[in-house]
C-alpha cells in the first residue's frame, strides 16, 4: 500500500474527499447543543449590555468573547460543567492578557502573529490536558486574535482581560442556573488522540501550522492574517488525515458562503443593537447545524465571527467578507499542507486505507 506524502496529496486531492466532506450525519445530541447556543447567546447579550452602560462602552467585543467559554463541556454532568467552562473562561483571557501587553509594546505584527501562534500550541495542549473537547483550541486563538490589535497603554490591555473574564463569569453563572435544560447523555468517542498530559507533538503540530499560515498571509498583504492562522488551526486540531483534508473543504466552500451573508449584514449599516442580535441568533443556529456538517457551520460561523469582530474593530464590510475568503484559503491550503508535511506513517497509512475502502465501496 502506497503511503507516500505525494500519495497521501493525490488521495486528499480526489473527489471522493470532497463528497465525503458534504455528507450530512446525524449529531449526538441537538438538544445539548442548542443549549449551549443558547447559554452562549444569551451570554453575549448580557456581556454586551454590560459593556454598553459602563464607562467602557468600546469592550463590548472583547466581553462577548468571554461567552464563548459556554460551547464547553456540552456533554458533561452539572458538577463537571462548571470547572469545564471556568477553565475556558481562563483560556480565554489569559491569551487576550498576554497578547495584548505584547501588543502595548509596540511589538511588530510578524512577531504579534508569531507570538499567537505559540500561544495557539500552549493553550491547545493545556485544553487537551484539561480535557475541555470540542470545539477546541481554534476558539481560544479566535479570542487571542483579537488583542494584537494595537493597544494604547496598560490600562487598556488590562481592561481587555478583564471584559473576557466578565463574559466568562456571566455565562458559568447561566450554565450553572440552565444546565437542567440539557439532556443527560455520554459525550461522544473523541477522535483519535494522545492519552490526557501535555501533548507535546500535536500542540507543536498546530502552534507550526498557525504560524505558517499567518505568516504567508502577512507576507501577501492581507489584512487579517491572524485569520489564516485560525483556518489552519481548525483543520489540524483534530484527528487523523481524512478529518483534516475534510476541514480544509468544508472550511473552504462554508466560508464562501458564509462571507456572502457577512457581507449583506455588514453593509445593512445595523446598529449596535442590531449587531449583538445577530450575533446571538447566528450562534445558536451555529449549534444547531454544525453537528450535522462542518460546512453548514461554517456558513454561519464566517458572519458571526465578522460582526463580532465589527464590534471591537469595525472595517469595511466588503474588505472583512474578502479577506475572510482569502484567509481562509491560506489557512487552509498551509493546514493540509504542513498536516501532509508533518505526518506520520501512520497517519499516512489510515489515509490510504480510507481511501482504498471508499474507492471499492
Amino acid at each position: 500500500m502506497r503511503a507516500g506524502r505525494r500519495d497521501a496529496l493525490a488521495q486528499a486531492l480526489t473527489p471522493a474527499r470532497l463528497r465525503e466532506s458534504l455528507a450530512v450525519v446525524r449529531p449526538p445530541s441537538l438538544r445539548n447543543a442548542c443549549v449551549a447556543g443558547l447559554q452562549a447567546a444569551l451570554g453575549v447579550v448580557l456581556a454586551a449590555a454590560l459593556a454598553r452602560i459602563s464607562p467602557w462602552p468600546q469592550l463590548a467585543g472583547f466581553a462577548t468573547l468571554g461567552a464563548l467559554a459556554a460551547l464547553f463541556g456540552r456533554f458533561a454532568p452539572p458538577q463537571v460543567r462548571g470547572r469545564i467552562v471556568a477553565q475556558a473562561g481562563v483560556l480565554l483571557a489569559a491569551p487576550v492578557a498576554l497578547l495584548s501587553a505584547l501588543a502595548w509594546q509596540g511589538m511588530p505584527q510578524w512577531l504579534l502573529l508569531l507570538a499567537l501562534a505559540a500561544v495557539a500550541g500552549v493553550v491547545a495542549s493545556l485544553a487537551h490536558r484539561a480535557q475541555l473537547g470540542a470545539p477546541g483550541a481554534v476558539i481560544f486563538v479566535f479570542a487571542a486574535s483579537a488583542a494584537i490589535a494595537p493597544t494604547a497603554s496598560g490600562a487598556q490591555a488590562l481592561a481587555r482581560t478583564a471584559a473576557v473574564a466578565l463574559g466568562a463569569m456571566l455565562v458559568w453563572a447561566l450554565c450553572r442556573a440552565t444546565d437542567g435544560l440539557r439532556e443527560a447523555r455520554p459525550a461522544p468517542p473523541p477522535p483519535a488522540h494522545p492519552p490526557p498530559g501535555l501533548a507535546p507533538g500535536p500542540s507543536a503540530r498546530i502552534a507550526a501550522c498557525a504560524a505558517a499560515a499567518a505568516l504567508l498571509a502577512h507576507a501577501a498583504g492581507l489584512a487579517h492574517p491572524a485569520w489564516a492562522a485560525i483556518g489552519a488551526i481548525a483543520i489540524v486540531q483534530g484527528g487523523y488525515l481524512p478529518g483534516a483534508v475534510h476541514r480544509a473543504w468544508q472550511r473552504t466552500l462554508g466560508t464562501l458562503l458564509g462571507a456572502a451573508l457577512a457581507w449583506w449584514l455588514l453593509s445593512r449599516g445595523l446598529s449596535f443593537w442590531q449587531v449583538v442580535l445577530a450575533v446571538a441568533v447566528l450562534q445558536v443556529l451555529t449549534e444547531a447545524v454544525i453537528g450535522f456538517n462542518y460546512a453548514l457551520g461554517q456558513v454561519l460561523v464566517t458572519p458571526m465571527a465578522l460582526l463580532m469582530t465589527s464590534l471591537a474593530t469595525p472595517g469595511a464590510p466588503a474588505d472583512m467578507a474578502l479577506s475572510r475568503i482569502a484567509d481562509t484559503a491560506v489557512g487552509a491550503v498551509a493546514g493540509v499542507a504542513l498536516a501532509l508535511l508533518l505526518s506520520t506513517l501512520d497517519e499516512r497509512l489510515h489515509l490510504a486505507r480510507h481511501h482504498r475502502g471508499v474507492a471499492h465501496s
